[in-house]
């Protein structure tokens, strides 16, 4: 992307009134992808751009049927329609990079065929290369920036994740992998109401993939309606959390457009391309911190936090980091994200964090962005809760499946003698003790 280009999109994006949501798409397809982030950003744009923005999950431009069908004859397997009994020429849904047709399959199966749009490979990698120039400069000029998010990393993961989701083989693989995560540790945390699509190898490549059709609401159309259950927002954080913090491999790109839930609450996770996966110190540090954070016990949650400093601070540097977090964490436990957003909060701490020696690279923004995404989620859909004590029985669960990281108060008091969510809504583990 060039300099021009990219302010020319900063503006669009953050000046009053919609955006271009065409000019948008016409700037390419790293501009839809950091427009698909700002989305879920209210703390940042207002209510109503971030809506707009959220359309380019499922409503993007999509390609006339006679292209359609040019595609499909060059680069489906061979013999790909016979295998069809009908087959719709007009997408029902278009996203960023592919577009979806319904069809039949001859032994009765209903399907949906998934085809990339265009050869966005080459431009797209242009676009990365001259962002990176820039960020570079940046970095130059401002070294500190490296240390807090790295957007040379965020750009990397943003550029890797999109990638991947250019072959379309990967959504077969990753939803493998998913699969197979979570078979690992069923005995100690089942997820019984996560499943993925049937597939047809025989029937797919990097362009075209054919899978089940799941006729359930995507989240962000439950969204938009304002019908998505808190309840089943929460088990969306049981099972990706599991994945980010219990499992360390997780689907990387789970947008409320990548995930489907039922009436019964069944959730089907697609676009399973784009697979994260973050080291044990990372993960382990950030899960220590919200387990602590919503049990209160705040002197712990920020000893968590400091296991991702390559030498940790002591003395008054060690003393003003606790301070400035018990400064920025003071009443936090029992606002609602409307209050404080949780994306909002965790700048604050990854600001302290970072001055403390803590390092927040590319290794730590899939984790960062999930709850980015899941934060965005809340507030759309129910901002009068709060996010962090209704995690709790959650992160108890995640115990069972992820070390803690050590702290010198692991078995402290809590540090608060306010009631917690916890202590008044033990989760079934504590009933049993």
């Amino acid at each position: 992307m060039r300099l021009l280009t990219f302010l020319r999109f900063i503006r669009m994006i953050t000046k009053k009134g919609p955006a271009d949501l065409k000019k948008i798409q016409n700037m390419g397809l790293l501009a839809v992808k950091l427009s698909q982030i700002f989305a879920l950003r209210p703390d940042l744009l207002s209510e109503e751009k971030c809506r707009q923005l959220q359309s380019l999950y499922q409503r993007a431009n999509s390609i006339p049927k006679e292209n359609s069908m040019k595609l499909i004859q060059e680069r489906a397997p061979a013999g790909f329609l016979d295998a069809f009994e009908s087959f719709e020429q007009e997408p029902f849904a278009a996203a960023s990079i592919g577009q979806v047709h319904r069809g039949v399959l001859k032994d009765g199966s209903e399907v949906v065929v998934k085809i990339i749009k265009a050869d966005f490979e080459k431009s797209f990698r242009k676009d990365v290369a001259r962002m990176r120039r820039w960020l570079r400069i940046g970095l130059f000029l401002n070294p500190r920036l490296r240390k807090v998010g790295n957007p040379v990393g965020l750009l990397q993961h943003v550029e890797d994740y999109t990638l991947r989701e250019l072959d379309l083989r990967n959504e077969i693989q990753g939803a493998e992998l998913l699969q197979s995560k979570a078979k690992e540790v069923e005995h100690q945390f089942p997820m019984p109401l996560l499943k993925f699509p049937k597939v047809w190898p025989e029937l797919s490549n990097r362009h075209i993939l054919v899978m089940e059709h799941i006729k359930a609401p995507t989240l962000e159309s439950q969204l938009s309606k304002n019908n998505l259950d808190w309840d089943d927002l929460l088990q969306l954080f049981r099972i990706h959390g599991a994945y980010m913090f219990g499992i360390g491999t997780f689907h990387g790109d789970l947008h409320p457009g990548n995930a489907m839930v039922d009436k019964d609450g069944m959730f089907t996770f697609i676009d399973t391309g784009a697979i994260s996966h973050a080291p044990e110190n990372v993960r382990s540090a950030l899960f220590g911190f919200f387990y602590y954070l919503a049990k209160g016990r705040l002197d712990e949650a920020f000893e968590a936090m400091l296991t991702m400093a390559d030498t940790p601070p002591t003395g008054e540097a060690k003393a003003r980091y606790m301070r400035e977090m018990h400064e920025t964490y003071s009443g936090f436990v029992g606002k609602s994200v409307s209050e404080v957003s949780l994306t909002q909060q965790m700048m604050k701490t990854v600001r302290i964090a970072v001055l403390a020696g803590c390092r927040f690279g590319e290794e730590a923004f899939p984790i960062i962005r999930s709850l980015m995404y899941m934060d965005g989620m809340v507030l759309r859909g129910h901002p009068d809760v709060d996010l962090i004590s209704s995690m709790g029985p959650y992160l108890d669960e995640f115990a069972s499946i992820v070390e803690l990281p050590y702290t010198e108060r692991s078995v402290s008091p809590p540090s608060s003698s306010k009631t917690t969510f916890w202590e008044s809504n033990p989760s079934p583990s504590d009933q049993l003790v």
